[in-house]
């Protein structure tokens, strides 16, 4: 079993990878959005009428980027729900009783995890997308699809997918349109 300080070592080399890989390969001119209106900013008090002399810059993500900060957002808060279970399940205080249900937990994130993935493969198999990320939240599963467009039978699709895999919740579909790379 993996020390917490390994694995987050490991988290933290693997988004650095990622970051430098996605830096090196991106256009200078994706990183944000620079504002350099003479319009005063909305943080000025209603008296100062005086407008600003710095840029106000605004960082719009793209797609690929949403999507990936999105599954990094997921993969750390499951990490760490792990590693608390792990810590219950190690622990000479606990019951057998917790340490039962601390493994029965973990198994449960790992199947969801495994579910997520089975999701996203099939969805992307059966169409034309750009990408999709599936997120199960509690009674809710989040399904993100990038693509030109969406119509209403393959959102009805992917909401059967879903069904099918996790049974009868919530399922959000969300269409975030293509980015020009």
């Amino acid at each position: 079993m993996l020390k917490k300080q390994t694995v987050w070592l490991l988290t933290m080399l693997s988004l650095m990878i990622v970051l430098s890989v996605y830096y090196m390969t991106a256009d200078p001119g994706d990183f944000a959005y620079i504002n350099t209106d003479d319009e005063p900013n909305s943080e000025e008090t209603a008296g100062d009428s005086t407008p600003d002399d710095s840029s106000s810059v605004a960082v719009s993500a793209t797609g690929n980027e949403l999507f990936a900060a999105l599954r990094l957002e997921v993969q750390d808060e499951r990490s760490k729900k792990k590693d608390r279970l792990e810590d219950i399940v190690a622990s000479s205080n606990a019951s057998p009783e917790e340490k039962n249900q601390a493994y029965e937990e973990m198994d449960a994130i790992d199947q969801v995890y495994t579910k997520e993935t089975i999701l996203e493969e099939s969805i992307l198999a059966n169409a034309e997308y750009q990408d999709v990320l599936v997120r199960a939240d509690g009674d809710t599963v989040h399904v993100h699809v990038q693509a030109d467009e969406l119509t209403n039978s393959e959102v009805v699709n992917i909401m059967q997918m879903v069904r099918d895999e996790f049974g009868e919740l919530t399922v959000d579909v969300i269409h975030e349109p293509m980015t020009e790379s």
